[in-house]
């Protein structure tokens, strides 16, 4: 499920593609010299827009991206820096040491004790966070802990199952990248041959992200594989830079991605891209570009809101009241000759409804209405409801979605994760709850 996850953001990177291996420490004489911390403390004016390399990437358990610069960190992808040790103050009892090289957020079924941690990596040290606070006997030793694994790193990442074989951290030095099994501490060096050397690195949405000077690509955690049209520029995508780029496009982008207001409807189709409706707006997410306008605008035959909306077939197809709109997904989507038809007839039951979703490389379709979920099988003539059973745990489901993870309930502004639909209907506990704009939008609130 790739939900969502960037916005837009301007050049000038020919120095960072054609620069020969580098490590961070050569960057604290350059940009942040250890003898002038104070200077930092008092005098740091740092913006984000203006283009800058980044030394360390992480996101936070709440999944907000940390970008660490110097002794300064920005949260989320707007607004000001403020002192790493206003959130981390442990980090600056250690005087010694230079910025943050490295860090990421743990991922580990192989290693509880580590789950949801964040890591942070400087010079010979790694330090643990636990919800912000550092964990006993903290800072070890990089190699007490990672053993094999170089001191002075330039960028590190989480890989877990079934992403990595076993729940895996990916290390970055130069042109060195290591694999370190988090199961049996075993060490694999890896030539990533087409991806340049990265200076900061973090899993988001589901992918990898590789930074380099201010632009960045994604790749195969497996392989380093870039595909796409990459590098890009980060400004373009992990920042909110209203003078960069189309400001009108930006904001209007903004609004619908971190608006507190309750979805219609959501469905992640085959090739992944996620769709999102609201009022009269919808907002997409392929690959990793964000894309908002109003629903007639790509689907005029609807002209506006949409009570579900369900991806099966490389075909969206949409409920209205009591119809069904189908659209043959591409640029742009395609109108079925034919629909809208009754909803009566296309699933045989009566609208309106609640939300809809089918599982990938199934052919059921699950519908919500109030808290009955009936099941449709597509591929019979006629198509017949059966009652599935009912989710008496949860109040009245806004939309959902099936993806990878499971199905995806959105109440509100939040939403909840199950493993399968089965298991929503028969879980007694609710589940954790995440904010929709943080955890499927990549909001930072």
């Amino acid at each position: 499920m790739k939900l969502i996850q960037m916005l837009t953001l301007c050049l000038a990177l020919s120095l960072s593609l054609a620069a020969p291996s580098h490590h961070k420490e050569d960057h604290v004489q350059q940009d942040e010299p250890q003898g002038h911390q104070h200077e930092l403390h008092h005098g740091a004016n740092l913006d984000r827009c203006g283009g800058m390399e980044f030394d360390a990437i992480a996101v936070n358990e709440e999944g907000i991206p940390y970008f660490f610069k110097g002794d300064h960190l920005f949260k989320g992808f707007h607004g000001q820096a403020e002192l790493s040790n206003e959130t981390f103050p442990e980090l600056d009892e250690h005087h010694h040491l230079g910025h943050v090289d490295a860090a990421f957020r743990m991922h580990s079924e192989d290693s509880p004790e580590h789950h949801d941690h964040q890591f942070f990596f400087l010079d010979t040290k790694v330090f643990s966070y636990y919800k912000h606070k550092l964990e006993k006997d903290y800072p070890k030793d990089i190699s007490e802990l990672f053993p094999g694994i170089p001191d002075h790193l330039d960028a590190a990442v989480e890989c877990p199952k079934p992403d990595c074989a076993n729940d895996t951290i990916i290390f970055f030095k130069g042109d060195e990248i290591y694999h370190f099994d988090m199961k049996t501490k075993k060490v694999d060096e890896k030539e990533f041959k087409s991806m340049p050397n990265c200076t900061g690195a973090f899993r988001y949405m589901d992918h990898y992200y590789c930074f380099h000077g201010h632009q960045f690509s994604k790749f195969d955690p497996i392989t380093g594989e870039v595909q796409g049209k990459y590098p890009k520029e980060t400004r373009d995508y992990f920042m909110r830079c209203p003078h960069f780029g189309q400001k009108t496009t930006d904001e209007h982008i903004e609004r619908e991605q971190c608006s507190r207001v309750h979805l219609d409807a959501i469905t992640s189709d085959d090739d992944g891209s996620v769709y999102a409706f609201r009022g009269h707006h919808f907002l997409s997410i392929t690959g990793d570009k964000f894309h908002s306008d109003t629903i007639e605008s790509a689907f005029k035959e609807l002209h506006s809101e949409v009570d579900a909306v369900f991806s099966y077939e490389g075909h969206l197809y949409m409920i209205k009241d009591n119809e069904v709109f189908v659209y043959k997904v591409g640029e742009p989507h395609t109108h079925l000759e034919g629909y809208p038809k009754p909803l009566k007839e296309v699933l045989g039951i009566e609208g309106p409804v609640d939300a809809a979703f089918v599982c990938a490389d199934h052919h059921i379709a699950h519908v919500v209405k109030g808290q009955t979920v009936y099941d449709v099988d597509l591929k019979a003539t006629p198509r017949v409801p059966v009652k599935e059973g009912s989710i008496a745990h949860l109040k009245k489901i806004d939309a959902a979605m099936c993806g990878p993870k499971g199905v995806t309930a959105v109440i509100g502004n939040h939403y909840y994760q199950f493993g399968s639909p089965m298991i929503m209907m028969m879980a007694k506990i609710m589940p954790e709850q995440h904010r929709v704009s943080q955890g499927l939008f990549g909001c930072d609130h």
